[in-house]
């Protein structure tokens, strides 16, 4: 499993997972670039209600909420353009220059000394070994703090101070 198609959120309740469908399941050995997102399900606007429903009352949704709209209402086919659009505007808002380099088929390994490779390693089975940045959340004094959500979450509750968080 991983999160290049899924992502979590904080709710009144607990987490609460965002999934993009994906037209051939989440298991399919296809390269990055051809995975397509399926269609006929309404995800955007699903996760776009979460959203709203989680983060209205958040101390910074406003700032984001109309970037984001946007953002929920493009019309994307690929999973690889969603990602992008969603990172593109992650680095954008906090802000970071963070340079991005697309392969056109598999390498199975990189010289680590001239690039840093992330494959397998920002994965759910390593959450528990990830560093934990401790801020403010919306729902914390309801049920704890919930580590290693979306950065949207970090955003909604921290706003500007994101980024300092994160260096």
């Amino acid at each position: 499993m991983s999160f290049r198609n899924r992502c979590q959120v904080a709710g009144a309740e607990g987490i609460i997972n965002l999934s993009v469908p994906l037209e051939k399941g989440r298991d399919q050995k296809t390269l990055m670039k051809d995975v397509r997102i399926a269609g006929k399900a309404p995800w955007q606007a699903q996760h776009w209600k979460t959203l709203l429903s989680c983060y209205s009352r958040s101390p910074w949704f406003e700032f984001y909420r109309d970037d984001l709209d946007v953002l929920y209402r493009q019309p994307v086919h690929f999973l690889l353009d969603w990602n992008l659009q969603c990172f593109e505007w992650a680095c954008r808002v906090l802000p970071l220059k963070i340079e991005v380099g697309l392969t056109e088929s598999h390498i199975g390994t990189y010289d680590e000394t001239t690039r840093v490779d992330w494959r397998g390693k920002i994965v759910p089975k390593n959450r528990a070994e990830s560093p934990v940045i401790k801020y403010h959340q919306v729902f914390e004094e309801r049920i704890g703090f919930l580590p290693n959500l979306s950065i949207l979450d970090l955003l909604f509750c921290e706003g500007r101070a994101a980024r300092s968080l994160l260096e």
